[in-house]
């Protein structure tokens, strides 16, 4: 089974946990993109959705799915979206789509985060993935010297401006023994908008599609 089958097959497995009438919050990416073409086939279920991304709300939009702006719904039970890379106890490196900023907060406002992922996403100790952190403009040397004193190694993604209108910055090399305590220190550097570690509020449910059949964990 290819990479794009078990992605699909993990995104389809999401659309078990929405409920009529939900509001949907959907995130951004390859595997995202799956799940917004299973929601299409049940939207008559939904009340609307919450993008993540303008390229998410294009998609969202393409198969007649109200969009709905987050500062306009009172309670979004649900939010699916996909992972760089997941540990078993559920702390994600997102944002290699570059839309990380807008991705936690949808998660954080959201009652459920169910993360999808192929089995190639499981990793024992999060950082191989180059780890992206969204910057002010203004903050792209202050930032880069401060994660360099934390050990990391900072590259500009060249040529690459956030729905924001900010930069970022993928570090590789960075470690993270402690996801928690590092979101939490690389979120404090000033000019930081965001880091791509999802570990503060991790995903509820990892659904991880494998050779061997769908895997739940939580």
């Amino acid at each position: 089974m290819n990479q794009d089958k078990l992605k699909q097959e993990a995104a389809e497995a999401a659309l078990e946990y929405i409920q009529v009438g939900d509001i949907v919050g959907v995130g951004t990416g390859s595997t995202a993109n799956f799940f917004i073409d299973g929601l299409a086939k049940i939207k008559g279920k939904i009340d609307g959705a919450v993008a993540s991304s303008d390229a998410s709300a294009k998609r969202i939009k393409s198969h007649g799915i109200e969009v709905l702006d987050i500062n306009s719904v009172g309670r979004l039970p649900i939010y699916v979206d996909g992972a760089d890379e997941s540990t078993k106890n559920r702390h994600l490196i997102k944002g290699g789509g570059g839309a990380l900023t807008r991705e936690k907060i949808v998660a954080q406002a959201s009652e459920k985060f169910i993360c999808i992922a192929d089995q190639s996403k499981l990793v024992d100790r999060l950082g191989t993935f180059p780890l992206p952190i969204e910057v002010i403009p203004m903050a792209q040397s202050l930032v880069s010297r401060s994660i360099v004193k934390m050990g990391g190694q900072p590259e500009l993604r060249s040529g690459f401006i956030t729905d924001n209108g900010n930069t970022i910055i993928d570090v590789r090399n960075m470690d993270i023994d402690n996801p928690i305590e590092t979101e939490k220190l690389i979120n404090q550097i000033p000019g930081v908008v965001t880091v791509g570690i999802f570990a503060i509020r991790p995903a509820d449910v990892l659904l991880l599609s494998a050779e061997q059949g769908l895997q739940v964990i939580k």
